[in-house]
């Protein structure tokens, strides 16, 4: 059985709940994720911020767009998360992932956020899987001469 201990991303970029909407869209940035976890002292999941609460808390006609740059992150974070542990079965994470629409589900062990497992995790293991599958059909002769 495979878990999302062996694909979940465990170096993870997050941010705390009094950093700044601009924290977030430069770490996006630099980073080139769309999935923020909040954390707090001993890395405590708090929340999670995505490219989708960014564009809705930033508007793109504000008049005042350092104010709203300067929004801390627990004005708009989600707080009430979905988690799994580590062992979490992979295909289960995954029905999971596409039942309730997420893009991520974060990985904690005792309160602890250890990881991140994220839609194009899934992805790149549907890839891997399709790789090993055509290296293992046999090739078709379009040979008509045999």
């Amino acid at each position: 059985m495979l878990t999302l201990n062996e694909i979940m991303v465990s170096d993870l970029h997050t941010l705390e709940a009094d950093n700044t909407l601009q924290d977030a869209v430069e770490l996006m940035k630099s980073k080139k994720i769309r999935h923020i976890p909040i954390v707090g002292s001993n890395n405590q999941l708090l929340g999670l911020v995505t490219q989708r609460d960014i564009l809705a808390a930033s508007s793109p006609d504000s008049t005042n767009k350092q104010q709203e740059m300067s929004t801390p992150l627990n004005a708009i974070m989600v707080t009430k998360l979905d988690t799994v542990n580590k062992g979490t079965d992979l295909r289960q994470a995954a029905l999971f992932l596409q039942q309730h629409k997420h893009g991520c589900l974060p990985v904690v062990e005792d309160n602890t956020l250890v990881g991140l497992v994220t839609d194009t995790d899934f992805v790149s293991v549907a890839i891997n899987l399709l790789e090993m599958l055509e290296a293992t059909e046999p090739v078709e002769n379009t040979d008509d001469d045999f």
